[in-house]
């Protein structure tokens, strides 16, 4: 027996946390009885468990990793008719974002129907690291980068310790690489604005040890079997 919304996560539905509110807000049936109680252990094997009518099924997991272009909305659907991420990726089988990048962010976004292995790579208490380039206005001397490294205010709060490296310098501007492990809206134009230096431009290289390489924007690869596995071991899941 084993929890519902790990069931549900497991079958791809959407991420544990989700998953959780899909249970809560009444969309859930098991054997033909409406379940809104979280931690409700049930038998994938046994029970037939739906959402919003539609039997759940066990996937195949797929794991992708996309370069995110600009202007593409890091979600599944959008109400706005916008382009998404799973427009961009058009895979067969349902895969979904593991967290998000702004509307006006590119770089590197994992995809996939892996509720367990998402729920991992974005509780905070992993730290995962993500790293990102960041073209902001004006010249950022060392102590300016010092200052990101070390934490700064925002209105939610200081930010974590930073890893900062100044890429280049010139004309007015500079280029940054910058990797942090929380995941508050917008972390890295806000902590560059506030020390005066507003992102021009900001693309994620980097997420744990997977590295964007040469894949160009829209384009994308499945991980590899050993990647995933290094995924798991990152985030302390036993498969």
């Amino acid at each position: 027996m084993e929890r519902l919304q790990k069931v549900l996560a497991q079958a791809g539905v959407a991420s544990r946390r989700k998953c959780e509110e899909i249970i809560t807000a009444g969309q859930v049936q098991v054997n033909g009885v409406v379940v809104t109680e979280l931690g409700t252990k049930v038998n994938p094997h046994q029970d037939r468990i739906e959402v919003n009518g539609v039997p759940i099924t066990s996937e195949e997991k797929v794991y992708i990793m996309l370069n995110k272009p600009i202007g593409v909305v890091s979600t599944a659907s959008d109400p706005q008719g916008r382009k998404t991420v799973v427009d961009v990726v058009g895979a067969d089988q349902r895969v979904y974002p593991v967290g998000r990048l702004d509307l006006d962010t590119s770089g590197l976004l994992l995809m996939t129907n892996d509720g367990e292995l998402a729920n991992g790579m974005m509780h905070p208490r992993h730290e995962i690291d993500k790293t990102y380039r960041a073209w902001v206005r004006g010249n950022v001397n060392s102590e300016a980068a010092k200052q990101l490294a070390s934490g700064v205010e925002l209105e939610d709060g200081p930010t974590a310790p930073a890893k900062v490296k100044i890429v280049q310098v010139g004309n007015g501007e500079t280029q940054i690489e910058i990797t942090i492990h929380e995941g508050r809206n917008r972390q890295v134009r806000r902590m560059c604005e506030a020390i005066g230096h507003p992102v021009k431009s900001l693309h994620r290289v980097q997420v744990a040890f997977l590295k964007l390489g040469r894949l160009r924007y829209g384009e994308m690869r499945s991980l590899t079997p050993a990647e995933v596995d290094r995924l798991y071991a990152v985030t302390g899941i036993k498969r």
